[in-house]
């Protein structure tokens, strides 16, 4: 059959149309959709397709294709659930990241979907399984692995599959006991509890009793003894047996391979974005992952064929079957793939989103395909972001030297782009007696001297006042609105006071800029509200009029606001607030686009034409959360699928990224060490996003301690401030939020933060949890 006459299987029609997850079991080599109540349960001798719509701001939806193979399926059902991946892609527009998911090897992304774990069943639709509420009750062993996304995996029922290293959870009839291994992670400790919680709600109607046994820690209490009986009696365990699953594939260095004829042969040269040519498939081989990355122009049987030759590459290489394939099309990289270039130049060698899309679908019409959602796009309205409470005290200090002098009241919100500032502002929220918002503010003129000071004395306020504060590094013209609201008005003006831009310019043999009443300036207001009005000194020149806003000039005496046709009125009153801030009580002339005076026009050099079109705003993206790590002194970032505040591990440092702000966000029981590195560490991750997803290199960057989480970052999460409340270590406080009070034996402390406050790291011995 020609590809122009193939039909979309019926069970692919109108999906993808609506953010969400849809599932498909593969049935006489047939996809057939999964009833919705079934979600999350996968038969061991299935074959299932999984698709993940998600639909960022203003864009058009966005997808993910998994397919999962249970360890159980046969060669030719899972054959069947990746072709069929296939064509659900080219439905949607050819244009879905497609992953191949194995059974005790799921990505991290693929079981965000269903946290907090899925937990494999026996069986499958060919053996005529029995459903889990029809079968006898049966108790199990289960070993826990990961602390975000969990693995759960049935291990016989015996004392020889404990060990040190792990968490088990043994399900019986009447009671779950956990067991934590001496040595096992205490985030995984925490993680599964999650998953007890699950049992219990799933095959005990919410009832049963729950206990928690440390390893090696002999108790006399009823619980402790009756774990040991069930396992006859206690005795010393052995050590962990690596087993094929155990082996995690390594990381190398990344290798292309350019994909013909079903098979894939080397490209010599550079690791480079230029490499990857539109018309062709290539894999991408980095140990631990395999990449097939499809050209846009290419056609649906070549792109199935290069999903093949990286199964076959696989085998060929005797990678262990944990070893992850994921396919990507072009112009639709994911983050992951990315990071394995040096950088990833945006520009003409490939088409932007739009584009692609609108080439990618005109394509898989001339094959026959139906597409899917390729136009879908929503309208972006201006949303108000969270702000900090209003009424609060404002101090500014301007850096001069190695000292910081106060700015008076009535100069509270000038910034000269010479210079550099420390803000502190203090305010009450609903939920705390005090908070602190205290942020460097860089000028773009400024010298690195006087940078470097200012963040030296801001970290010494932010020790003085136990580290609590939001601590903050914002640049000129990158003013978040949190920090843009607090001023009334702020005003970015040219030159600078300070010593060190005197001396800057005087060497470079510059002429000295900076404003005075006496001069000419010409300040242009941009924004239509008070948290993104953006108020800048410009060059007095006509050409840089803009018919969408307003201007204040000064020359002389005389001071005109100047306002465009199509400005807005928030805009005008604030042309007068500002002349009014920079010269109080003069008297302003009112200059109306199209009545302006011979005046107006000397002070700027004479009339020019100019613009009429309003500035586009910054491309607004969805959040991301990472993880990170040093290899080699080279920071790998892991991306936290799906994330949730649960996704704060009081030991970790995270990094929230917005695009239009960077948060690293740092646990009570992180090293000292470690959080005093912080800033540091999220300056890499900019530099890094800088250059391959376009990130601004002068990103805001905001260091937000646990327990102290403004507004502005607990937006990007459904908050509960009770969580945030609870005291101790991942366990300690999945403990309490999920079961409640428990009994402590022996307390072990980490140390704490730096208002003194003691965390505890290890708690127990034993708890006994009765619900």
């Amino acid at each position: 059959m020609s590809s122009a006459t193939k039909v979309l299987d019926p069970a692919f029609q109108g999906v993808g149309q609506k953010v969400g997850t849809e599932i498909w079991r593969i049935e006489d080599f047939q996809p057939v959709p999964l009833p919705r109540p079934d979600y999350g349960k996968f038969y061991m001798g299935d074959s299932y397709i999984i698709l993940q719509t998600t639909q960022g701001k203003g864009s058009a939806y966005l997808y993910d294709i998994h397919f999962w193979i249970g360890k159980d399926t046969s060669q030719d059902e899972a054959g069947t659930a990746a072709i069929k991946t296939v064509e659900l892609d080219a439905s949607l527009g050819g244009r879905a990241v497609q992953h191949r998911e194995i059974q005790g090897h799921e990505s991290d992304k693929f079981l965000s979907y269903f946290k907090p774990c899925i937990i494999p069943l026996e069986g499958g639709v060919a053996s005529g399984f029995k459903k889990p509420e029809e079968e006898e009750f049966e108790t199990r062993l289960y070993v826990c692995r990961g602390k975000r996304v969990v693995r759960i995996k049935q291990v016989p029922f015996a004392r020889s599959s404990l060990n040190h290293d792990d968490v088990f959870i043994l399900d019986t009839q009447n009671k779950i006991y956990q067991f934590n291994g001496a040595n096992s992670n205490i985030q995984e400790r925490a993680k599964a509890l999650e998953v007890i919680q699950l049992l219990k709600e799933k095959y005990h109607e919410g009832k049963c009793d729950v206990a928690i046994v440390d390893d090696g820690k002999l108790d006399t209490e009823s619980d402790s003894g009756e774990f040991w009986v069930l396992f006859g009696g206690f005795a010393p365990i052995g050590k962990k047996i690596i087993s094929e699953d155990d082996i995690v594939p390594e990381t190398i260095p990344a290798q292309l391979y350019s994909i013909a004829d079903g098979e894939a042969k080397p490209v010599e040269g550079e690791l480079s974005k230029s490499l990857l040519e539109n018309y062709k498939c290539y894999l991408l081989d980095c140990g631990a992952e395999v990449f097939v990355w499809v050209g846009r122009v290419t056609q649906v049987e070549e792109r199935k064929a290069a999903c093949q030759a990286a199964e076959e590459f696989l085998t060929s290489q005797k990678r262990p079957k944990s070893t992850r394939i994921t396919r990507i099309i072009q112009g639709y990289e994911t983050h992951s793939f990315k990071s394995n270039f040096d950088s990833w130049p945006s520009g003409s060698a490939t088409t932007g989103a739009d584009e692609g899309r609108g080439k990618v679908a005109a394509l898989l019409k001339q094959q026959g395909m139906g597409v899917k959602g390729v136009t879908k796009t929503t309208s972006v309205v201006e949303e108000i972001p969270p702000l900090l409470e209003g009424g609060g005290k404002m101090e500014v200090w301007q850096i001069n030297g190695s000292a910081k002098t106060p700015l008076p009241k009535e100069d509270i919100g000038k910034f000269y782009s010479g210079d550099c500032y420390i803000v502190l502002y203090t305010y009450h929220s609903s939920e705390r007696k005090e908070d602190y918002y205290l942020c460097c503010w860089f000028g773009k003129d400024s010298t690195e001297e006087d940078q470097r000071m200012a963040i030296r004395l801001a970290n010494t306020m932010f020790n003085s006042l136990k580290g609590r504060p939001v601590q903050g590094r914002i640049f000129d013209g990158k003013e978040p609105p949190q920090f843009i609201v607090l001023f009334h008005p702020m005003v970015v003006l040219k030159g600078g006071l300070s010593s060190g831009y005197k001396k800057l310019i005087a060497d470079k043999g510059l002429p000295d800029e900076t404003y005075t009443a006496e001069s000419v300036a010409f300040i242009r207001i941009s924004g239509t509200s008070t948290h993104n009005n953006k108020v800048v000194q410009v060059d007095a020149v006509a050409a840089l009029l803009n018919s969408t806003e307003c201007f204040v000039l000064q020359s002389g005496s005389a001071v005109f606001t100047w306002h465009g046709n199509q400005c807005s009125l928030e805009q005008q009153q604030l042309a007068a607030k500002v002349a009014e801030f920079l010269r109080p009580g003069v008297a302003l002339k009112l200059a109306k686009e199209g009545t302006e005076t011979s005046t107006f026009w000397f002070a700027l050099g004479g009339k020019q034409s100019y613009n009429n079109k309003k500035v586009t705003n910054d491309i607004v993206r969805d959040p991301h959360l990472f993880t990170f790590s040093f290899n080699r002194g080279k920071l790998q970032v892991e991306e936290v699928y799906n994330f949730s505040q649960d996704d704060l591990l009081t030991e970790d440092i995270l990094i929230l990224d917005t695009h239009a702000e960077v948060f690293v966000w740092i646990g009570q029981c992180v090293d000292p060490k470690e959080k005093q590195n912080a800033f540091e560490i999220a300056q890499k991750y900019i530099d890094k996003a800088a250059s391959l997803e376009g990130l601004s290199p002068h990103v805001p960057l905001y260091k937000v301690t646990e327990g102290n989480e403004p507004c502005f970052f607990t937006t990007y999460f459904s908050w509960d401030h009770t969580k945030a409340m609870v005291p101790g270590n991942s366990f300690q406080k999945k403990v309490t939020l999920l079961f409640g009070i428990g009994h402590p034996v022996e307390i072990i402390t980490c140390g704490g933060d730096d208002s003194g406050r003691e965390f505890p790291l290890r708690v127990w011995c034993y708890w006994r949890i009765r619900v």
